[in-house]
């Protein structure tokens, strides 16, 4: 099970789109995987799974915030 926030969830109507760019642009590629990889933190600091200090947990919302906004930078492009 994909943890909250995954990008199919937040971009639902881009799948295939997402898929293009993942396979055609490396820069794009490279932003899923480190979008994937701070939403897990993020998941694992809220279960308290993977204990933090509120300001590090903090910290990596932001940084998944600003990851996304740029995710949703290069679709926009895309869809021209």
């Amino acid at each position: 099970m994909a943890a909250p926030h995954a990008i199919h969830e937040e971009f639902p109507e881009d799948g295939t789109l997402i898929h293009q760019l993942k396979v055609s642009d490396s820069r794009f590629a490279r932003l899923l995987e480190d979008y994937d990889a701070v939403n897990d933190e993020v998941a694992g600091a809220e279960s308290r799974q993977t204990p933090m200090s509120e300001e590090a947990e903090a910290e990596l919302r932001r940084k998944r915030t600003a990851l996304k906004d740029e995710i949703a930078r290069m679709l926009a492009t895309a869809r021209g």
